[in-house]
């Protein structure tokens, strides 16, 4: 009976030293994907971070939620006219916090979650923006997107986004 005591708080701690692991490695990974995406789009964010006042990598999950709100939105060939004009779209994308809180995998993957603006709101929110801020991004992924990717393909995303 002790021996099996031992091994079951020995188990116990094992897990919960290596679930602490798995949480601590997820939320590196997170931070180093929204990192990746805004070096892979430096002019994007950049502009994105001034207009919102926040850090590059709020911005680059801030452009991921709403990017994955056009995708959700917009015909697979639209949305690759949007994304050939964004560089690094698969990064931001991932940059996206996910519906459950992390920032593991992008709203677009989610099948719809943020199929609409509250749900854009939603993820500014978990990364700790105001929601308010929704209207003040889209104006500057419109525009750089018109301005890299023509006006139709400006329209496309901004018809997305509405």
């Amino acid at each position: 009976m002790p021996g099996q005591r031992l091994m079951a708080l020995t188990i116990a701690a094992a897990f919960t030293v290596f679930a602490t692991m798995g949480v601590d490695a997820a939320a590196q990974s997170a931070g180093s994907t929204a990192a990746d995406a805004a070096k892979a789009s430096p002019a994007l964010i950049s502009a994105l971070s001034k207009e919102l006042g926040s850090s590059p990598d709020q911005a680059a999950g801030a452009a991921g939620a709403l990017f994955g709100l056009a995708k959700s939105k917009l015909s697979p060939t639209d949305f690759s006219q949007v994304s050939n004009a964004v560089p690094g779209m698969d990064l931001l994308l991932k940059a996206a916090p996910t519906a459950g809180g992390g920032a593991t995998a992008g709203l677009a993957q989610l099948g719809g979650v943020a199929a609409s603006l509250s749900g854009a709101a939603s993820a500014f929110t978990k990364l700790g923006l105001s929601p308010d801020l929704v209207a003040k991004a889209i104006p500057v992924l419109t525009q750089f997107v018109t301005k890299s990717g023509g006006a139709n393909v400006g329209s496309l995303l901004a018809g997305a986004l509405k």
